[in-house]
């Protein structure tokens, strides 16, 4: 399919009216030639109708087909019967093409002459080596016409679709204060967070919560501790900041709060998933979250708790969040997002932070971005205050169950040889721990190339790999697409181990 419709060319046409000039149509060749040579104008790109371009440039209709006409007859141009005229697929061997400008730019700043800074090299290896996972099972998050928010997030946002320059404006970069309400009131009713709209900082996500965290909280040359295993993004956000991160181990409780304090006493800040550990899946004990917070207080630390899927608990109650354990709501930043119930590119989430941070992390989101788009969190706060939010999660919550019972009886039932499911009752992801002698990455990998998202558990440790195994989610697919990669996976390890 060609880049141009025809009604444009790519290239900025110049013409030099003077007596001494060149004739028109030999600068209109020399011009699109020139576009053609630089890569600009590429092959099977079509060129405007004569009579369109001699409109644009104010020439006579001759001007353009007599230079049509002679880049034509040079090789650079074909025409096609009623269909116009365009670049011809092979140039002639004198049309050497050359790179753009903008090209050998780039290509300078990737060789060697020109060599990138370590912070530069820091983040190309971030973009390389942390990517999203592909929308294929079994894939953690992988939004569905069955996991969307509803013929009501539609109407709500047609509602304001009709009206959008009401929110057109810059916005507050704390957020929209409607939606900082409604997340303010979910918060404490669901999560015992002590907190009101003036606490509330709206963000791009989780993601964006733990970089501002980082930035507001945090000096470089500070040391954090980060869980071991733990999210990936989350140690290089705070890495990127030139902080130390400490690898702090979790077991059957959560994070080990007494070899944290063993391995860095006075850690600035504490990085944790205390509802649904990441990757693994447990859940803190009472009693290490007391001891947490007992620590914070004690060395005037800060807790950043990252709680991004606690309504996707399946049996019983979630125990409390921390911030909501804070007798003092000093110690703790607690992070939120939308990303996991309603969908990942809607790119909001919530930091809730102790009243004398507010306008630091305010300052924060003005340099990164300014704010989110208010027409999403308009439309976002309506859904909330209607009462759809808790509808659609009650509503995913129980198509999950039923498609976590599935994934979890077929591991039971082909996968048995070689390994288990770790006991968890929350989240869009099972942990299935494999026999010590497997090596997870080398199953994994030939799985994902072929077409199967599993993320092999090992490579999330940071000090000495404890455990092997994978991370099946099962959110986006049905029941049959599972039992499928599960058997996909039970041959792959039968190879394996043969």
């Amino acid at each position: 399919m060609s880049r141009t419709s025809g009604l444009d060319v790519p290239v900025e046409i110049v013409l030099n009216r003077a007596r001494e000039a060149p004739t028109l149509s030999d600068q209109i060749a020399h011009q699109l030639r020139a576009g053609i040579k630089s890569g600009v104008l590429r092959a099977d790109d079509r060129l405007p109708a004569i009579r369109a371009l001699a409109t644009r440039l104010s020439v006579a209709r001759t001007t353009v087909d007599t230079a049509y006409a002679q880049l034509i007859a040079e090789g650079y141009l074909h025409t096609r019967a009623g269909a116009g005229t365009w670049i011809a697929q092979t140039l002639p061997e004198s049309a050497t093409v050359v790179a753009s400008p903008l090209g050998s730019a780039l290509n300078a700043a990737a060789g060697s002459s020109r060599p990138l800074s370590e912070h530069a090299r820091r983040l190309a290896e971030v973009s390389t080596t942390l990517l999203p996972q592909k929308q294929v099972p079994l894939a953690i998050i992988a939004p569905s016409e069955e996991m969307s928010p509803g013929r009501a997030w539609t109407q709500i946002a047609n509602r304001f679709g009709r009206r959008p320059w009401r929110h057109a404006g810059y916005g507050e970069p704390q957020g929209y204060l409607p939606l900082r309400e409604v997340v303010a009131e979910y918060a404490r009713k669901f999560r015992g967070v002590h907190c009101d709209a003036d606490r509330v900082v709206i963000t791009s996500g989780s993601q964006q919560g733990m970089t501002l965290c980082a930035q507001v909280l945090l000096e470089a040359g500070d040391t954090a501790w980060v869980e071991d295993p733990c999210y990936t993004l989350m140690a290089a956000t705070i890495a990127h900041r030139g902080v130390l991160t400490v690898p702090v181990p979790v077991d059957a409780e959560g994070l080990d709060v007494t070899a944290g304090m063993t391995l860095a006493p006075h850690a600035k800040a504490a990085f944790v998933t205390p509802s649904h550990q990441f990757p693994l899946g447990m859940m803190m004990s009472m009693a290490r979250r007391a001891e947490l917070l007992g620590w914070a207080a004690r060395t005037e630390s800060w807790i950043v708790e990252d709680d991004y899927d606690s309504e996707l608990r399946y049996e019983g109650r979630p125990f409390p969040s921390l911030q909501g354990m804070d007798a003092s709501s000093e110690s703790v930043i607690y992070l939120g997002t939308f990303s996991k119930m309603m969908f990942p590119s809607l790119r909001l989430g919530y930091a809730i932070v102790p009243r004398p941070l507010v306008e630091a992390f305010a300052g924060a989101r003005l340099l990164a971005d300014r704010h989110s788009s208010e027409s999403q969190q308009a439309i976002l706060a309506e859904y909330i205050r209607e009462g759809h939010y808790e509808i659609h999660v009650r509503r995913i919550r129980g198509l999950l169950q039923k498609r976590r019972q599935v994934l979890i009886r077929e591991c039971e039932r082909q996968l048995h040889a070689y390994g288990a499911v770790l006991p968890c009752d929350q989240g869009m992801h099972v942990v299935f721990r494999l026999h010590d002698h497997i090596d997870d990455v080398a199953v994994a990998t030939p799985l994902r190339q072929g077409g199967l998202e599993l993320r092999a558990i090992s490579p999330f440790y940071v000090r000495n790999t404890t455990m092997r195994g994978f991370m099946l989610g099962f959110g986006g697919f049905t029941p049959e697409a599972i039992k499928a990669a599960v058997k996909t996976i039970a041959r792959a390890l039968a190879q394996h181990v043969a």
